[in-house]
């Protein structure tokens, strides 16, 4: 039996149809974010990153590093163990206070990232609900598909933040239980959920809801809980889940919730029993990166203006801008071996780190570069992008539409 040979196959499938992944061995530069070293074949050279999910640099901001190195100096590396084997360490607790204060609920739950804490979270909850019906948005992450599967219940996918086809399949539920799962800010599209409409038809049928904030929370609200909180609708959403990734720049996942929902699934999820704790020195400096941006909207709003001045720019040059109300800036390519090309000549030309986003992560056809402008990307930064990615647009023959529009 040559069982090399069915990874080799499946991998040449993967080459063949524009999709296999390269990763790029990139060094970041503490402190002079977005500036990183790429560790090119050719030896080292500068680039710029315009694709990372550290939103607001929170990652290199020294409040944050400092706490992780003094933890380590004080507390050692590892956790030494499951949260129930030794691995319950005083910073995780003070972590999870923080994060039930920052999203005004009784309990916290901490998880090695936002993957594991949907996945477990989702699963266990609906496991512990006798006959529980899953009405899921059809664009959620894989994570939370997952959740649903694994828990084994019964499903419905509701067409994206289309609330007449949710009240529809909540109609027809009758009065068994309910539990609605949904984004506030889907990643990909940069499009945002109508969560008071949706609290609203939990509330006439009954219904719990499940909300994940990965994209929001540190960017959205007064105190950076994410969009539940700037829409006023945090206390009407049963379980709020965030990660401790993006925004906060660090690594975890996190649930909040009532203590009762909390407790049971610390008590049954095996995601959350089965593994070791974050270390000491990640959860204290999450629980910096959380205080200082419930304290701090300066980087929130440097980021916002930047948002707005890169979205003008690029599509001021005629580059197909997905409008988004979001941080999130698309630039749709619509081809698989395009979108792979434009990255790579990107960051060999131009110095210019943009992974490309292909089919699964999205629909074929629907190929494109994901731009996430931060705080410290410059106008010069903006500039030297929208030439680079003209300059490509140009070599690979994609179209571009001149537009008058003036950049902020």
């Amino acid at each position: 039996m040559d069982y090399q040979n069915f990874f080799t196959s499946a991998l040449d499938r993967l080459q063949a149809e524009r999709r296999y992944r390269v990763f790029a061995d990139i060094e970041r530069l503490a402190g002079r974010y977005p500036q990183a070293i790429w560790h090119a074949p050719e030896g080292p050279r500068p680039i710029t990153v315009w694709c990372s999910n550290d939103y607001l640099g929170m990652g290199q901001n020294r409040d944050v590093t400092r706490a992780m190195v003094e933890a380590a100096w004080r507390l050692g590396t590892g956790a030494g163990g499951t949260r129930n084997i030794s691995g319950n360490s005083n910073p995780i607790v003070a972590l999870e206070a923080e994060l039930a204060d920052l999203h005004g609920k009784e309990a916290a739950l901490v998880f090695t990232s936002g993957y594991v804490s949907n996945q477990t979270g989702i699963s266990t909850l609906a496991k512990l609900i006798p006959n529980c019906l899953i009405l899921s948005d059809a664009l959620n992450h894989n994570s939370m598909i997952e959740g649903v599967r694994q828990s084994g219940c019964d499903k419905a996918i509701f067409r994206h933040n289309d609330l007449d086809h949710l009240e529809e399949l909540l109609r027809a539920a009758g009065d068994r239980p309910k539990l609605i799962v949904f984004e506030s800010v889907y990643s990909m599209d940069g499009d945002i959920s109508p969560i008071h409409a949706i609290c609203d038809l939990a509330e006439r049928y009954g219904a719990m809801t499940y909300i994940d904030e990965v994209h929001a929370v540190g960017m959205y609200g007064p105190r950076g809980a994410g969009i539940a909180e700037r829409e006023g609708a945090m206390h009407r959403i049963d379980v709020i889940e965030g990660t401790l990734g993006k925004a906060f720049g660090v690594m975890g996942g996190y649930l909040t919730g009532t203590k009762a929902v909390m407790d049971a699934i610390r008590s049954f999820a095996p995601g959350f029993i089965f593994t070791t704790a974050l270390p000491p020195a990640v959860a204290a400096a999450a629980t910096a990166s959380i205080r200082h941006l419930k304290a701090s909207s300066a980087e929130r709003q440097q980021q916002q203006r930047q948002v707005a001045r890169t979205k003008a720019v690029l599509s001021g040059v005629g580059l197909p801008v997905l409008d988004t109300v979001t941080h999130i800036v698309p630039v749709m390519v619509g081809d698989a071996e395009a979108c792979k090309a434009a990255s790579d000549r990107l960051l060999d030309k131009h110095g210019i780190y943009i992974q490309p986003i292909n089919y699964p992560t999205v629909p074929r056809g629907t190929e494109r570069l994901r731009i996430t402008p931060g705080p410290f990307h410059s106008n010069a930064h903006i500039d030297a992008l929208a030439a680079a990615l003209v300059e490509v647009w140009t070599a690979l023959r994609l179209p571009l539409e001149p537009k008058i529009q003036a950049a902020e």
